[in-house]
């Protein structure tokens, strides 16, 4: 018999119907503030050595060149996968059973530890070990801050807050990719590198050492977030998230609807173990499957440019420079599709998101293979591959949480991103290595026909564009 059966049904209703009518400026201090804050630091760390592996290879790595450094990329991606995964399947499961907040604080945690260690490492063994410690944090962050925010926001405006906290993401990346540029490369008129930059020699520890600096502030914010009240509700502490939802409607401006307690399901029979109830049960074991098959598909696209594109880039015989350039408008792209997905998820149901992600990302690639020549033409193609790439990922993080009820609920979005992430590793692995040996358009082209995969795909998934959580996913 499920937890919160147990609690009297009116004042169950009551607390969730009261949680689903507050407005933004309610709970965006916790939503799109702290969550964001976390995510903003998980997306530093991915993209911290898009720019700066060059010159981390050559210093840790005897002989290692920019022509050769997409050689010794693969292991330290493929180690931060791994990690991705172990946070994915084995911590973010636990806040299920322990709360979000504690959960979400230690992850973050992660973060802070191995961005040290590859601060400070000597050797190739050492950072990788540092990635793999910071792909923890990357992989356990995205499924408890989802699951919260998710948990968090009205039925109507998921995939929004999703996408807003996404904006944060899209500036890590972009800070992660800048100071890859101005601490790690030489200054050049542009369009040939930045005009303004130090290229300092060790330019790649500063960059990890703001990391560990903005891990440490994350953790302490995240013990500031309030517990999610769904969760406290689902364990039976109904006066805990009573007192959450209170606190929430005093950052209320004006005065709230009444609750619809109507509106609320009542609470479903389950299983006491969350990978038992996943597998066991047919809608929620069918809707992972298909999910899983999405992510690692589309990963494969995401994780070959996000990680990688500089590298790739200068496989495909752009100087380094020049490529960090086309990378750094790239992450200009991410960041513009982050304010363009806060504005407009919601306008579309979250599976159409894919199809219009893979063409923009086919056609960027078309753009920099055929025309890249011209430095503007390449931007260009750059900007719409980046954006292309992530437009669906924050409605696509909506559409996972919202497939899972709350009992499960990061269990099952750690199961379908943890092992989706493995498509990363195929990309990283198996297409990576494969582009220097291609002529660029088919070597684009093959790195973005995953996500067009996906996209098919994702049409399979089931409606949840306005629809209760309770209603979705009993």
């Amino acid at each position: 018999m499920s937890s919160s059966a147990q609690v009297p049904t009116r004042d169950r209703a009551a607390v969730l119907a009261r949680l689903d009518r507050l407005p933004r400026q309610a709970v965006s201090h916790a939503a799109t503030g702290i969550v964001g804050f976390a995510m903003f630091v998980i997306f530093y760390c991915n993209f911290d050595i898009n720019v700066s592996f060059l010159q981390t290879c050559g210093q840790i790595v005897p002989a290692c060149t920019p022509a050769v450094a997409q050689s010794w990329l693969p292991l330290p991606v493929c180690a931060y996968l791994a990690g991705y995964v172990v946070g994915c399947l084995l911590i973010a499961p636990l806040s299920d059973r322990l709360g979000r907040r504690p959960v979400l604080a230690g992850s973050v945690g992660f973060a802070a530890l191995g961005s040290l260690i590859a601060a400070v490492a000597g050797d190739y063994g050492t950072f990788t070990i540092g990635r793999a410690i910071t792909g923890i944090a990357m992989g356990a962050v995205l499924a408890v801050g989802n699951t919260y925010i998710g948990e968090l926001a009205p039925h109507g405006a998921r995939a929004r807050y999703t996408a807003t906290t996404f904006v944060l993401c899209t500036l890590g990346a972009m800070v992660g990719i800048g100071l890859g540029l101005v601490l790690t490369t030489e200054a050049a008129p542009f369009p040939e590198g930045m005009p303004v930059a130090f290229g300092l020699a060790s330019g790649w520890r500063w960059i990890h050492w703001v990391a560990v600096i903005l891990g440490v502030l994350a953790v302490v914010a995240a013990l500031r977030l309030p517990e999610s009240p769904r969760w406290l509700v689902e364990h039976r502490r109904i006066d805990d998230a009573t007192a959450v939802v209170a606190r929430l409607e005093t950052r209320a401006k004006g005065p709230l609807s009444e609750p619809d307690l109507s509106t609320v399901p009542p609470p479903a029979e389950h299983a006491q173990h969350a990978y038992r109830e996943l597998f066991v049960d047919r809608r929620y074991r069918n809707r992972a499957l298909l999910l899983v098959a999405m992510w690692f598909t589309g990963y494969a696209t995401v994780f070959s440019y996000s990680t990688g594109s500089t590298v790739v880039l200068t496989s495909l015989h752009f100087t380094p420079p020049v490529a960090g350039m086309i990378s750094a408008a790239g992450g200009v792209g991410f960041f513009v599709q982050g304010l363009f997905s806060a504005r407009y998820s919601e306008v579309l149901e979250r599976r159409y998101w894919l199809p219009v992600g893979a063409a923009m990302t086919v056609l960027g690639a078309v753009i920099i293979a055929l025309l890249g020549a011209d430095i503007g033409w390449a931007l260009a193609g750059s900007f719409l591959v980046f954006f292309g790439f992530n437009v669906w990922v924050p409605p696509t993080f909506a559409l996972s949480a919202e497939s899972f009820p709350t009992r499960v609920r990061s269990a099952g979005f750690g199961l379908v991103d943890g092992i989706g992430v493995l498509g990363g590793a195929m990309g990283v692995l198996v297409i990576a290595p494969l582009v220097p040996l291609l002529a660029p358009l088919p070597a684009l082209l093959l790195v973005s026909s995953f996500l067009v995969v996906a996209a098919v795909l994702a049409q399979f998934t089931p409606r949840t564009r306005n629809r209760a959580l309770e209603e979705l996913s009993p």
